[in-house]
């Protein structure tokens, strides 16, 4: 049987099953993309790699629970690169505060006016992040690859296999929602 006539839905359980031809069917369709999101969010070739290997990797470990209702493989392994690449940007965050810590208590004092900035910064992005969490999953995804990987509308349509029509409706519909949310104060203010 040649796999890489099967599509990537019919692939999964091959893959679950230990099907390594099918993996890397899989791997050839998708890695591309993988990496071009885990460099765009990480800004780091060497982490972008080691992204995509983990994103990779769990999806040989977890094939079998791939579900057909929540969206294509592509969008699932997107979906992993993405939870793997916020991961690995915390890790840096946490090393890069680790490495802080060994400064003076003189040194990591900061300016009252910079203290209220950072209060007020983190006070809007609570709010933001409030209104995210009221938009529909489709929506959510199209604005997250757009703002946060910086993706192009094209871009994206091609990473979801759907029309750029239905990418930019529902990036007109999600920020449409946003606006309203935070200009009617439904999120916490």
């Amino acid at each position: 049987m040649d796999v890489r006539a099967l599509a990537d839905e019919d692939l999964v359980p091959l893959m679950a099953g230990g099907d390594a031809r099918a993996f890397e069917t899989i791997y050839e369709r998708h890695g591309g993309a993988a990496y071009s999101l885990a460099y765009r969010m990480t800004g780091s070739r060497a982490a972008a790699e080691d992204v995509t290997q983990e994103a990779f990797l769990n999806l040989w470990r977890s094939g079998a629970h791939y579900d057909r209702a929540r969206g294509s493989v592509r969008t699932w392994i997107l979906g992993i690169v993405h939870h793997r690449a916020i991961d690995a940007l915390r890790r840096t965050n946490v090393h890069a505060r680790r490495r802080s810590d060994d400064e003076t208590a003189a040194d990591r004092l900061e300016a009252p006016e910079r203290v209220e900035e950072d209060v007020a910064r983190r006070d809007e992005a609570a709010i933001v992040r409030s209104a995210l969490d009221v938009l529909p999953a489709e929506q959510l995804q199209v604005i997250e690859l757009a703002y946060f990987g910086g993706f192009t509308h094209v871009e994206i349509a091609e990473m979801l296999e759907q029309p750029v029509g239905t990418v930019k409706g529902r990036m007109r519909l999600g920020l449409k929602k946003l606006r309203e949310a935070l200009a009617h104060g439904a999120v916490g203010t």
